[in-house]
């Protein structure tokens, strides 16, 4: 049973640790265009991102830790794991669409409100030729 939890936790920790490292680093240039290339507060926000992503898994990992399953052999130790890390994965998925269809709609307000502005002030009439 000691080996399966060991495993669990190893495999979960090293999943979401990679998982959050790639979001982060490829998130950036993402929320950069969200914030209309404010770069400050892109960097900013897609930290804090990763640090409520870190917080929020590394609970569900801990929260899920125990097993009523009996672990006697290797095949077990396996089938055990298979639906904890499976478990895992789900969950870091769920919540990478999640952050996306957020992230998303605020990308596309943000293109709306560009939209929205005229490239020069109204002067109030035409000029006609």
């Amino acid at each position: 049973m000691v080996l399966t939890y060991s495993l669990y936790v190893l495999i979960s920790v090293g999943l979401t640790v990679w998982v959050g490292h790639v979001l982060s680093s490829n998130g950036k240039v993402f929320l950069i265009d969200v914030f209309r290339g404010n770069e400050e507060l892109a960097v900013t926000v897609n930290r804090l991102l990763v640090v409520g992503f870190y917080l929020v898994n590394l609970g569900f990992v801990s929260w899920y830790l125990r097993t009523t399953d009996v672990v006697e052999d290797p095949r077990q130790v396996f089938e055990t794991l298979s639906v904890k890390i499976g478990t895992v994965l789900l969950v870091l998925g769920i919540l990478h669409i999640t952050n996306v269809i957020v992230l998303g709609k605020m990308r596309r307000r943000s293109i709306l409100d560009t939209q929205a502005e005229p490239p020069v002030a109204p002067t109030g009439h035409t000029v006609t030729a």
